[in-house]
C-alpha cells in the first residue's frame, strides 16, 4: 500500500502519453524525419516543466521521499560519451519506435511485441554493466 501513490501517478502518466499520442510509432517516425513539431513540443514542455518544478522545489525547500533536499548532481564533462550514448539511445528509439517509459505503456495498451524490445533493452543495460569498467568515462 506504501507504493500505491507511485502506481497511481504511473497510470496517470501512461494515460497522458497515450492520449497525447507520444507513444504513437507514427508520431515518433514524424519526429525523426523532422516532419512535425508534435513530439518536440511534448519533450520541450516536459523539460520546461521539470526545470520550473525543480526551481520551485529548491525555493520552497521541498524534500524528497527520503527526507533530503532535492538537487541535481553536477554532470562530469565529456562530450564524446554523451554523443555516443545519445546516438545509441536515439538509434534504439528510432528502430523500436519507443523510448523506455512508453515501452511499458505500449505493453499495457496491448502491443505485446514490445516485450521483445523490453528484453533487448534489459540485455543492453546488462551488457553496459558488464563493460562499464572497461569503457572510457
Amino acid at each position: 500500500m506504501k507504493y500505491f501513490k507511485f502506481l497511481f501517478i504511473g497510470i496517470i502518466f501512461g494515460i497522458v502519453l497515450v492520449k497525447s499520442e507520444a507513444v504513437s510509432w507514427y508520431r515518433i517516425y514524424e519526429m525523426f524525419r523532422f516532419e512535425s513539431f508534435h513530439m518536440y513540443g511534448i519533450i520541450g514542455t516536459a523539460v520546461g516543466t521539470g526545470i520550473i518544478l525543480l526551481l520551485i522545489s529548491k525555493a520552497l525547500k521541498i524534500k524528497n521521499t527520503e527526507g533530503s533536499l532535492m538537487n541535481v548532481a553536477p554532470k562530469e564533462k565529456g562530450l564524446a560519451r554523451y554523443l555516443l550514448g545519445g546516438s545509441i539511445f536515439g538509434l534504439g528509439w528510432a528502430l523500436s519506435g519507443a523510448c523506455p517509459g512508453p515501452m511499458y505503456i505500449l505493453v499495457g495498451t496491448g502491443v505485446f511485441s514490445m516485450l521483445i524490445v523490453i528484453v533487448a533493452a534489459m540485455f543492453g543495460t546488462y551488457f553496459y554493466g558488464v563493460l562499464k569498467d572497461r569503457l572510457p568515462h
